[in-house]
């Protein structure tokens, strides 16, 4: 059991090291990639530059983690808010032209709302939000087939403060690989 914990923690180790950022805020505003408890990930990390280029190019091509990484998983949305604002669209149109490359792949794409509101609320909220990014997937070719929706509402907020910082995080969409096609 120690030892397939400790292959979950390099695996871990690798992803962050790929995922270089120079801040939180950063991927909160432009929608790239996943977020994680590390804003910054230093070459110091894993000693080098190479040791990230060398786990980058261990992702496999279609893969989840190619996705995530490579082209980025999250919108994010205005308060109270559920339409595509337009400094969310490149992410969309990353993500179709990726769903294209790749026919086979079906995703998931879940909506979250900060934590203010009653659930009820977030909850249809977090609904029309995943419903605007497939929306706006499939209005640019993507088989809506390929699609499902759910929302989580408050329930699962990626940062935890209760300051405008953390809930504009947790005002999104994620599109999650859930079967890439292999």
């Amino acid at each position: 059991m120690r030892l397939k914990n400790f292959g979950f923690v390099i695996a871990g180790m690798f992803l962050l090291a790929a995922c270089e950022s120079t801040s939180t805020e950063d991927s909160a505003s432009s929608g790239t990639g996943a977020q994680s408890g590390a804003s910054s990930t230093s070459s110091a990390a894993t000693g080098s530059s190479a040791g990230n280029r060398a786990a980058a190019s261990a992702i496999r091509d279609g893969s989840p983690q190619d996705f995530v990484i490579n082209v980025g998983d999250r919108v994010y949305f205005g308060l109270d808010k559920s339409s595509i604002r337009a400094d969310q669209r490149p992410q969309l149109e990353k993500q179709a032209a990726w769903l294209k490359k790749f026919p086979a792949t079906q995703i998931s794409i879940e909506g979250h709302a900060d934590e203010r509101g009653t659930r009820e609320y977030n909850l249809a909220l977090g609904e029309r939000r995943a419903n605007s990014a497939r929306d706006f997937l499939v209005a640019l070719g993507v088989n809506p087939g390929r699609i499902k929706t759910v929302s989580f509402g408050k329930e699962r907020p990626v940062a935890l403060a209760h300051e405008e910082a953390s809930w504009r995080q947790n005002r999104r969409s994620v599109s999650v690989v859930v079967d890439a096609g292999s």
